[in-house]
Parts: structure tokens; C-alpha cells; sequence
């Protein structure tokens, strides 16, 4: 019989064991060996049968062993040590707390998802897992962050696979009262609500759960509120689900409830108000919005308050393709924030205006949230430098008359938390090295550009961990492949052959990642023969391990799924190649460890970062991948391959796809194989050990989260907190006013004319250190000196005569405006390079409060007409 009412029965502990609950309510133990090992000798079966779960494991333990614990002093001598190591985590001074003064005093990070741990399961990929990594190194360094989010009940969907090798999706129900989460309550003890207006009079009403992810709040709102109609209840149902007006519901209950949860958050505990908003990827962009309508019902205009927002606000952009983008009909965003809708006080047309598409390609019907985030805030980044410059050109648009370069989008390349990532053995190696709180401390605040020591450690040594690590994966493939078999329908009896599956003194491959098209799942199937040959090659003989989801929607990665589910069934290879449903953290931090090589081959540049291969990095796992996202900045030979990409508008994507495979079977073949394969006099692979070494030594400290939070509140939180607190009420009415007269006068703006002085020779010919003086004179019409920039911009230029690799410099006004209005500006130029240079000169808006001279999207450059020197060629 079903049960009509489901409790969760918490368990009683002892007086003495107390501490075990906040040492299992705070998600630090997902990251800090020693409390997880507390745990683990609690009950050893239990935790396995708990799936390493502190709450699970204590809800399961019996009386009489919790009794002999609370007896037991050893044990308690234990469990004090870690309760007191955890206050001193939560209450030390860490590196934030050690900087200049200036930072903001709190920052709110929105993120659709956050991957903590497979105990929360609050994520689908990579940008939960950059998420959760966020909030971890946050924690560690002593950021003062607030995390906000939203409580799926049913989370992201376990995957499992049918006798034919479909992917099917399983919602388990999730009650977060059996989750590390803890009810936002009153001071009078009822629970902390949010509430959205809807269309018709409706409600949308939320719970607040806080997470503790070590010294950081996560805040989560769930809508399965009674007092909510059947539609308002499930919107925080499922991650990613629903149609559009689903998804906009979620978005504006992350973003408008997600701020109104903050407030509420500082309002109970007393956390200093954030000062700075970062938006991770445009779902949670209208949490701008409900900043603006609360300096609005303040008493601040349209105008100043967008000003305000603005300037305190980063947006970190994910998608390197416009279709990942989300966009709502105009129509639906209009009805949700006009009349009896969200944001009373606000003008629906305002808001339209912010995400409309008003550049070359846009369409006038859609609402673009990444447009939206962009308008919103002041500062803006990729995730990679790769993929900072896509964002720049994808976005251009928004910035017309600007090269893309100098679109004002910076990068800040993704990092993993290592402390969740590395394996255990991996870090007992190094804290015998440097001792344990050294290696600690490298991996979670970073901050050396190289790990020497790796240098040190005897290669017998890495080489007996990287077998161990292999033989781990090899056993934990074994159980996942046979529980998969069973629930494909296979007795135990057709199930011996998976006893010997892999071997763990076989070069062994991973590919693990979401199944979305353009990530290639089956590349490597391109010739099934020759991967074939790999696979029983008698000599170098590969084996691969695949895993990944693909979106419940899409049947094309569905069938990518089974493509290679079926080639991986086939008795002839299938104990070389195996592929793992329910892909997810758990399953991740035993497969990163224990691959020698990892592979990525996306389609160029789609992949923005792919974090997948840092974290298998951290464990000496070398990388093969095609030069994308991270790979492309950091790739050098020491630390893997590179699959060339097959360049060219002329190329079709069939053979395209067949080009890229037949590089990765060449280098698999005659590089990677051959190298893990070459044993020295010792029986160890001497070249591939020193691979691992300088993998450790000098990729390991790059692709730290701990150094990517450091980049963020130096370069965006610390500037973004400073513009802040320029913006008084004030300051922000004569900022606004300011753009508007400028906007307002800016047709009127000109270059006039441009000459140059100088000794070049006839025909374009100059000798390197050579001076120009330039003389320009410009048109500002309504607009003074003060209002604008003039400047010089030289480089070299490339064959159709465009700046590349230029530097802008300003000219000084000279002298009073002439009768006709017109103003002289003068500078000299150097030409400090040779080979083919030129230069140009425009003017730009300038104000003390402006990021960049960008921000505006205006920009004054000569016409063809100006002057037979602007513009100027010396080659």
C-alpha cells in the first residue's frame, strides 16, 4: 500500500554527539576529509548504504550504536576536534579579510543551479557544477557571499537506459526536510515567505531554505507553498522543465524573489546587505529589475535607479551560441509586468526595452535575457578568454560603431574547487611533500604560479598512484555497469563478462560531459574499425569510459546516447568500452582521478570553458582536446595533445567531423599510446610520468577556483562595490541626466578634419621612432571638452587596411573654440613599430562614473573626406 502522508524522523542524539549535527548541516564536509572520515567510522556500512550522506547516515543509525559512540572517548575526542576545527573556518580571518579595505562588504551571487554535492542534487552540468565550486572557494578564501537559487523538488533527472539503449528519465521526489537545508523562519517562528504578483490577481509565493556551503549562505526558494494554486506550486518543480511561460515564472522568482530573499535573509540574521549583484548566465537577469523598483519606491526616477543597479552589478556570461540564450515573447514578459502584474511602479515598456534586440539580426518580438544582463550591469565577463572574445563579437550589436575587441566584455577563466575535486590520495602525496595544512592551502587558495615540489615526489611514486587511482575506477565501472545491466533487464546469470570489464593496466580514456550536439559524443565512432583496432590493439590497447545526460527534450542527444550504448554492448569491445548512466558528482570525483587521459573534442569555439578537464588535471590526468574554452589558452605540450580543428568556410560539417576522427585516431595511435606504453629499464613510462609531473607543477595552480574568485573580487567585485558607493542618490539623477544629454546631442558630434606633421617620406614611408603631430579638429555641438574624449588610435593594420592590436591614447584640446563652434585638438603620435601602421581618431563620451568609453555605445570617426593624413598607412 502507499503511504497517504510522508514524515521525516530526525534522530535523537546523544547530548555528547550533539556536534554531529552541525557538522552534518554544513555542506563543509562535503570537501574536508577528516570530517567525512568522522563519519564514515560511524558506521562504515551505513555511510556506504547512505551514499556518503552525513544526514542519511545519522537518520539510520541504531540507538545502541549511537550510545556506545557517545561512550566512546576516543570518539568524542574526535568529534570535538572537528566541531572546534569548523568554528575556526567559519570565525577565522582568511585571505579576503587580509585585503585593503575597500571591497564590498557582502556580494549576492544568483545562479539557476548549484552543484554542492550528490547529497543536494540541485544541478545539471556545468554551470551548476562552476556554481557550486563558486560558493566553495568563496567559503575558503573568506568571501562574504550570499548564494541564491531555487529548490527543485523533483532536482535534474536521474537517467537510466533501456534494454535498446534509450536514454529514460527517473524524478525522484525530494523532501528538504531530509536535506542539509534549514526553513527561513520569523522571528515569531513561522516560515520566511516571498510573493510575486502575477497576472489576474494571482500570487506566486515562495519559502526561503538556507544551505551552509562552509561560511556562505545559500539561499533557495521553493514554491510548493500550500496557499499557491496547482500551476504557482510547481514552478520550482523541476530544473529546466516546462514551456516558456514555465521558465519565465522561474526566472522571476530567482531574480525579483531571489532579491527579496536577500533582503529578508539580512534582515533576520543581521549579514551586511550585499553591495555588489552577480548574475551567473542571464536566468536570474531581472534581479536588476527589483533592485530598480526598489530605489524607485525610494523615490529615485527611472533613470538614476537604472544608474544605481547598474553599477554594482556583474554579469557573467555562459553561451558562446545565441540560440543557448533564453528569450520570451515580448507579449508574455509585457503581460507579467503590466497592469496587476510584478514591479508595480515600473513602466512595462522600460522594462521591454532593456532585452530588446534592437541591433542588425534581432528580432523586435523577443525578450533576450543575456541582452537584458548586459544592459543592467556595468561590468561584464566570459569564461575564458577564448570565449570572452566570442562574447565580445556575439554581442557586438549592442555596442554599434565599435570593434569587438573593444566591446566591453572582459574574461576571467573558470576554475574547480580542488579541495572537492582532488582525490584523496592525490592530496595525501602532496601533504607528505609539504605537510598537510601547506597542501590545504594550495589547493583551496592558490595564489603560486607553480607547485615545485611535484618536482620532488619519485616518479615510482606517481606511477604507483595513477595505477591505484585506475584500479579504483576500474571497480566502481564494474558495480555501475552491473547495476545498469540489472536494470536493463539482464539476470546475474548473463552478467559475468562484467568481471572483466577494464583493466587497470590499460591506458584508460574519459569522456563525461552533457550530450548536447555540439560536445560530439560520437566522434570517436566516426570509423568504428580503426577504434576498434585501438581497443584490442595487442600491444597499446586503449579503453574508454563514457558518461553524460542528454536533456530530456532532446532526442537528437538521446539517440547520440544509444549510438553509443549500442556500439559499447557489442561482445567484441565491450569490456574496452563502457558507458555509465545517471552521470553526475558522485560518479564524477571517482572517474576524474582514475582516467589517464581526458578527452573533449567540441565543435570550435562552442565549448566556452569546460571545466571537466581541469578537474581531471588536479589528478594528473593529461588532457586531449581540441583548442577550446580553457584548452585553447592553457594548452602547451608538457601537459597534453591537442586534436587540430578542420578550419574553413568551405568545410561541410560531415567532413569536418571525418577530418577531426581521423586526427584523433592518429594522435591516439602514434602519440598518446605509444608514450603511456614506453616503459623505461624499471617497467616504468618515464616520458609519461614527467607529462603528469608538469601537468601537477604548472597546470594544477592555474585552474583553481580559488585563483578565479581571487580575479573576480579584484577585477569586478572590488570596482564594481567602489562605483557603488560613488552613486549616491545625487550622483546617480546627474549621471542619468548626463547620458541623456549626451545621447541627446551626439548627432551633432563630428570629426572635422585631421592633419598630420612629420618628417615621413614620400608615398607612406616613415622610420621606426618617428613622430607625428596630429591636429584634429571635431564639432561638439551642445556638448563641452569635458563631455568627451578625443582620441588617437595606431597599430598595425592588417590587408583590407583595419587597426589590429591598437592603442588608444587621448589628445589635449587646444586653444578656444574657433567662430563656427569648432574646437582644435593636438597630440603627438610615435610610431613604435615596423611593418604596416596606421591610425585613426574618434571621439567618445567621458565621465568619471563610466567603466569604459564604450559604455554608451557612442562613437564620432572621421569620414572618408576628413584629410589626405587620417587614417594615414606607414608601411
Amino acid at each position: 500500500m502507499k503511504a497517504i502522508r510522508r514524515f521525516s524522523v530526525r534522530p535523537v542524539l546523544p547530548e555528547p554527539l550533539r556536534p554531529l549535527s552541525e557538522l552534518a548541516r554544513n555542506l563543509r564536509w562535503s570537501w574536508h576529509p577528516e570530517t567525512r572520515e568522522l563519519f564514515q567510522s560511524v558506521d562504515p556500512e551505513g555511510w556506504q548504504a547512505a551514499g556518503g550522506d552525513p544526514l542519511r547516515l545519522l537518520g539510520s543509525v541504531s540507538a545502541p550504536r549511537l550510545a556506545a559512540l557517545a561512550e566512546d572517548r576516543r570518539f568524542r575526542r574526535r568529534l570535538a576536534a572537528a566541531a572546534d576545527d569548523l568554528q575556526d573556518y567559519l570565525g577565522g580571518r582568511r585571505w579576503y579579510q587580509e585585503q585593503p579595505p575597500h571591497l564590498p562588504a557582502a556580494v549576492a551571487y544568483f545562479s539557476p543551479e548549484f552543484g554542492i554535492t550528490a547529497a543536494l542534487p540541485q544541478y545539471s552540468g556545468g554551470l551548476g557544477i562552476l556554481a557550486g565550486d563558486h560558493l566553495k572557494s568563496a567559503s575558503d578564501l573568506g568571501v562574504p557571499l550570499i548564494g541564491v537559487g531555487l529548490l527543485y523538488r523533483h532536482g535534474y533527472f536521474r537517467q537510466s537506459l533501456s534494454p535498446e539503449g534509450w536514454q529514460q528519465e527517473h524524478y525522484p521526489l525530494l523532501d528538504p526536510n531530509e536535506l542539509p537545508l534549514t526553513l527561513l523562519r520569523e522571528d515569531d517562528g513561522t516560515p520566511s515567505r516571498v510573493t510575486l504578483a502575477l497576472p489576474g490577481g494571482r500570487s506566486l509565493l515562495a519559502y526561503v531554505w538556507k544551505a551552509e556551503v562552509g561560511r556562505v549562505p545559500l539561499l533557495l526558494l521553493d514554491s510548493d507553498v500550500e496557499d499557491n494554486g496547482p500551476g504557482e506550486r510547481d514552478v520550482t518543480d523541476r530544473l529546466y522543465g516546462g514551456g516558456s511561460e514555465h521558465r519565465l515564472l522561474q526566472e522571476m522568482l530567482l531574480g525579483i524573489g531571489g532579491v527579496r530573499a536577500v533582503r529578508t535573509y539580512c534582515r533576520l540574521t543581521g549579514h551586511p546587505a550585499p553591495e555588489v549583484f552577480h548574475t551567473n548566465e542571464g536566468h536570474a537577469g531581472f534581479l536588476g529589475l527589483e533592485r530598480i523598483r526598489e530605489l524607485v519606491a525610494e523615490g529615485a526616477d527611472f533613470d538614476a535607479a537604472l544608474e544605481c543597479v547598474r553599477a554594482g552589478a556583474v554579469f557573467t556570461t555562459h553561451t558562446p551560441v545565441p540560440a543557448g540564450i533564453d528569450r520570451f515573447d515580448r507579449e508574455l514578459v509585457s503581460r507579467h509586468f503590466g497592469d496587476g502584474g510584478e514591479l508595480a511602479g515600473i513602466d512595462a515598456g522600460r522594462i521591454l526595452e532593456l532585452g530588446r534586440e534592437d541591433y542588425p539580426g534581432g528580432r523586435e518580438d523577443l525578450f533576450n535575457m543575456a541582452v537584458m544582463g548586459l544592459r543592467l550591469a556595468q561590468r561584464a565577463n566570459g569564461v575564458s578568454t577564448l570565449h570572452g572574445q566570442v562574447s565580445r563579437e556575439m554581442f557586438a550589436g549592442l555596442w554599434p560603431g565599435f570593434d569587438a575587441e573593444e566591446v566591453p566584455i572582459t574574461s576571467i577563466t573558470n576554475g574547480v574547487h580542488a579541495p572537492t575535486w582532488v582525490a584523496p590520495e592525490v592530496f595525501r602525496l602532496g601533504a607528505r611533500q609539504i605537510g598537510a595544512g601547506r597542501a590545504e592551502d594550495a589547493l583551496a587558495v592558490g595564489g603560486s604560479q607553480r607547485w615545485d615540489t611535484v618536482a620532488d615526489i619519485p616518479d615510482a611514486d606517481i606511477w604507483e598512484l595513477r595505477r591505484t587511482l585506475r584500479e579504483q575506477l576500474v571497480e566502481e565501472v564494474r558495480e555501475r555497469l552491473r547495476a545498469s545491466w540489472r536494470e536493463r533487464g539482464a539476470g546475474t546469470a548473463e552478467l559475468g563478462w562484467i568481471d572483466g570489464v577494464l583493466d587497470p593496466d590499460v591506458l584508460t580514456i574519459g569522456f563525461a560531459r552533457r550530450v548536447p550536439s555540439y560536445k560530439r559524443l560520437t566522434l570517436m565512432l566516426r570509423d568504428r574499425e580503426r577504434l576498434t583496432e585501438l581497443l584490442l590493439h595487442p600491444e597499446r590497447p586503449i579503453q574508454i569510459v563514457v558518461a553524460g545526460k542528454a536533456h530530456p527534450a532532446d532526442d537528437g542527444g538521446k539517440r547520440l546516447v544509444q549510438e553509443l550504448v549500442r556500439f559499447a554492448d557489442d561482445p567484441r569491445v565491450r569490456h574496452r568500452i563502457v558507458f555509465l548512466p545517471d552521470y553526475g558528482m558522485a560518479m564524477a570525483q571517482k572517474l576524474y582521478p582514475g582516467c589517464d587521459v581526458w578527452l573533449n573534442n567540441p565543435l570550435r569555439p562552442l565549448e566556452a570553458c569546460g571545466t571537466s578537464g581541469m578537474k581531471a588535471a588536479l589528478n594528473g590526468c593529461l588532457n586531449l582536446s581540441v583548442l577550446d574554452g580553457w584548452w585553447d589558452e592553457w594548452y602547451e605540450p608538457d601537459f597534453g595533445w591537442a586534436v587540430p580543428t578542420a578550419d574553413g568556410a568551405a568545410m561541410d560539417e560531415v567532413r569536418r567531423d571525418d577530418v577531426e576522427a581521423a586526427a584523433l585516431y592518429d594522435l591516439l595511435t602514434q602519440r598518446v599510446a605509444p608514450r603511456f606504453y614506453d616503459r623505461a629499464a624499471g617497467g616504468l613510462p618515464v616520458r609519461w610520468i614527467e607529462m603528469v609531473r608538469s601537468t601537477l607543477a604548472n597546470l594544477g595552480p592555474k585552474v583553481l577556483a580559488g585563483r578565479m574568485v581571487r580575479e573576480y573580487v579584484e577585477e569586478l567585485y572590488g570596482p564594481a562595490a567602489q562605483a557603488q558607493r560613488a552613486l549616491d542618490p545625487v550622483a546617480a539623477r546627474e549621471l542619468a541626466a548626463w547620458k541623456a544629454r549626451v545621447r541627446a546631442a551626439w548627432p551633432a558630434v563630428a570629426v572635422d578634419h585631421v592633419e598630420t606633421v612629420s618628417d615621413t617620406e614620400p608615398g607612406g614611408k616613415a622610420e621606426l621612432g618617428t613622430t607625428l603631430s596630429l591636429r584634429v579638429s571635431v564639432t561638439l555641438g551642445e556638448l563641452d571638452p569635458s563631455d568627451v574624449e578625443v582620441q588617437a588610435v595606431a597599430g598595425r593594420v592588417d590587408h583590407s587596411d583595419r587597426l589590429t592590436r591598437s592603442t588608444a591614447f587621448p589628445l589635449k584640446p587646444a586653444g578656444a573654440p574657433s567662430l563656427d563652434g569648432r574646437r582644435l585638438y593636438e597630440g603627438p603620435l610615435t610610431l613604435d613599430r615596423t611593418g604596416p601602421f596606421g591610425y585613426t581618431v574618434r571621439i567618445l563620451p567621458s565621465h568619471r562614473l563610466l567603466a569604459s568609453g564604450a559604455e554608451l555605445g557612442l562613437i564620432a570617426v572621421p569620414p572618408e573626406s576628413t584629410g589626405e593624413a587620417a587614417g594615414v598607412l606607414m608601411r
